[in-house]
């Protein structure tokens, strides 16, 4: 039985369809879509207890850390600890899951209780990020032993979309990945960083290199540390193809 009147929520098996993943347990997606304001009502109702997606949202959420980060450590091989702290956080807060849960209408699916439903509850930001990370947490356990392996198939492409935001257009961008795939574009061409030179005491050193294309030199870093310095270097080549940074 339904608490609200409107045509939503819309049935589960079109969520299915649109993530690409068929539940074995209904009852774990049925409960990752299930909002407070719904279990509470329906409790005030006396229709029995209905379970919200809280635990699951819970279990979710490192289920998306792990994920994430173990994506950008393999793949941004150039950021430091820090960086790699920033771009995660860019990814997994609550702005990103809830722009990624907007690309597949997932508050069409959800159950909320008539007062969440007359405030916007379907379009609140805060409600789909959880519920988003709920149906993660719920694919995680409906898989089994696949567990992760499943989640990262549904989860990457869409985190995917918003790394690429980040990384190309956000505040932080990994200029060496953005120059490697130009020099890849051509074959023969080798790209390499080579340190120049290293000066101040070892708690504060200064770390100057330059980014070689075969023989020339095409952009000069300096930074506290190698990696930094080569970002740096990184970013000015990539004028040297015409490449804005």
């Amino acid at each position: 039985m339904d608490i609200n009147n409107s045509n939503l929520p819309l049935p589960l098996d079109e969520l299915e369809k649109r993530i690409g993943y068929v539940f074995s347990d209904k009852s774990l997606i049925t409960t990752a879509l299930t909002h407070s304001s719904y279990s509470n009502e329906a409790k005030s109702k006396h229709l029995g207890e209905t379970e919200c997606n809280e635990r699951l949202e819970f279990l979710g959420d490192s289920v998306l850390s792990i994920i994430v980060s173990k994506y950008i450590f393999i793949h941004y091989d150039s950021f430091p600890e820090g960086e790699l702290t920033k771009l995660r956080a860019g990814v997994v807060c609550e702005k990103s899951l809830g722009e990624i849960a907007n690309t597949i209408g997932l508050g069409d699916f959800l159950r909320l209780g008539k007062g969440e439903e007359l405030n916007g509850g379907r379009t609140r930001i805060s409600i789909l990020a959880d519920a988003f990370e709920a149906l993660l947490g719920a694919i995680f356990l409906d898989s089994g032993d696949l567990g992760e392996e499943k989640a990262q198939e549904f989860l990457m492409p869409l985190i995917l979309v918003e790394l690429n935001k980040i990384t190309k257009h956000g505040a932080m961008k990994d200029y060496k990945t953005l120059l490697q795939q130009i020099v890849q574009q051509a074959d023969g061409e080798k790209l390499e960083y080579v340190l120049k030179d290293e000066s101040g005491p070892a708690h504060m050193k200064t770390f100057t290199i330059e980014a070689h294309l075969n023989s020339n030199v095409i952009g000069h870093g300096i930074g506290k540390s190698k990696r930094e310095a080569e970002q740096a270097a990184a970013r000015e080549a990539l004028s040297y193809f015409g490449e804005e940074s």
